[in-house]
């Protein structure tokens, strides 16, 4: 199957999707509150999508991808990260995965395009979910917590005009 070699090719370039999506996100201004969170942590969850593609996406856990991934919105809002910014680099992340996958499918016959288009439907589902269980932990600590964190000035201007 396409989808499985698509995701091994994904898998073994882990440090250079990484990095140059960091680097991506990073400058984005989109993502500027994310200096809030240790850039170590943000390089380990960026390689962690990478390094576990064929669990989440061939073996469809959502139970685990529920977990992780409402742990994850947890620990950004507690880390006063505004959910904008947050969503925009899941949004990114996956244009990346997506932009990669175009690059290197190199589907040459109508199987391999079948196979390719079967990946870019799986990233799409898991992506979706990804950003439904952020959302969802994000929510559940913003309510905890009374969404008494500051918020950045910025937001607040672009609120009031």
């Amino acid at each position: 199957m396409l989808a499985v070699r698509l995701v091994k090719l994904i898998e073994s370039h882990i440090e250079q999707l990484s990095r140059d999506l960091s680097e991506k996100v990073w400058s984005s201004p989109r993502c500027s509150d994310l200096s809030k969170v240790p850039a170590s942590e943000l390089q380990a969850r960026t390689r962690e999508i990478y390094r576990n593609l064929s669990d989440w996406l061939l073996d469809k856990a959502d139970a685990q991808v529920e977990r992780r991934y409402t742990e994850l919105g947890t620990a950004r809002a507690q880390q006063g990260v505004a959910y904008s910014h947050f969503v925009w680099a899941i949004i990114s992340t996956k244009e990346h995965v997506r932009t990669f996958v175009q690059r290197e499918g190199l589907s040459d016959s109508a199987m391999e395009l079948h196979g390719e288009m079967e990946l870019q439907l799986l990233l799409g589902h898991f992506f979706d979910l990804v950003l439904y269980y952020t959302a969802l932990g994000y929510e559940r600590e913003r309510d905890h917590i009374g969404g008494s964190q500051s918020r950045r000035k910025g937001d607040e201007q672009r609120k009031s005009t």
